[in-house]
């Protein structure tokens, strides 16, 4: 069985999780540690992937800032997200020469982890052809995913909706796309008039997932 580090931040603003992640990408990398999970959640923010499209944002940084909203240009996969405050942010920094030396086959096990998390609450996730992430219906994106690898040890992660505030990503086109939704667990709960459930319970559930994908 493969030994997987599970880490708990809380709620840490997103640049000093950067700085962690990396610092943890080095030491796997360099065979002091083992692959660490961590979750966390983040003070609302907007990252800039590699593709660095501006056109993304569609309020002025100014207003952003007067929002409380930190703007962070990063390495990584896909365009613009946001994270916030109700939303369960998991990464997996991982040394894929332990499991499966292939970063397609990785996101792929981590969308199937996030679809069986979320169906243990009924709700109903799948795949988007030629799209990341994890979906509802085809049209509404619940998670967002993107990950950069380094001498095969990941960083970046997944950013599952639960409980957060879903009107703040209004400030972005998520991910590139215009024409699709965003959506949360909580959102999706409440149209079946089901009871909402906390970050906790579905941190839980997801941490479980992984480890029995990834053992």
């Amino acid at each position: 069985m493969k030994n997987i580090v599970v880490e708990n931040w809380g709620i840490i603003p997103y640049r000093e999780a950067w700085e962690r992640q990396q610092r943890l990408q080095y030491q796997i990398q360099s065979g002091e540690r083992d692959s660490t999970l961590v979750f966390c959640q983040h003070p609302t923010v907007i990252t800039l992937g590699k593709h660095e499209d501006w056109h993304d944002i569609l309020v002025p940084t100014h207003e952003l800032a007067a929002n409380g909203v930190d703007l962070v240009e990063i390495k990584r996969g896909g365009h613009a997200t946001l994270h916030n405050p109700g939303q369960l942010v998991g990464y997996p920094i991982f040394r894929l020469t332990d499991f499966t030396p292939d970063l397609h086959w990785f996101l792929r096990k981590i969308e199937q982890c996030i679809i069986e998390t979320i169906a243990e609450f009924g709700i109903v996730g799948g795949r988007v052809e030629g799209l990341t992430g994890v979906w509802v219906e085809n049209e509404r994106k619940i998670c967002a995913i993107g990950f950069h690898c380094s001498r095969w040890v990941t960083i970046h992660g997944f950013a599952l909706n639960v409980a957060n505030n879903i009107g703040e990503f209004a400030y972005i086109v998520p991910c590139g796309i215009p024409d699709k939704a965003v959506t949360s667990v909580n959102a999706e709960l409440s149209r079946g008039n089901k009871e909402n459930v906390s970050v906790q319970a579905i941190q839980s559930i997801c941490q479980q997932k992984i480890i029995s994908h990834f053992s």
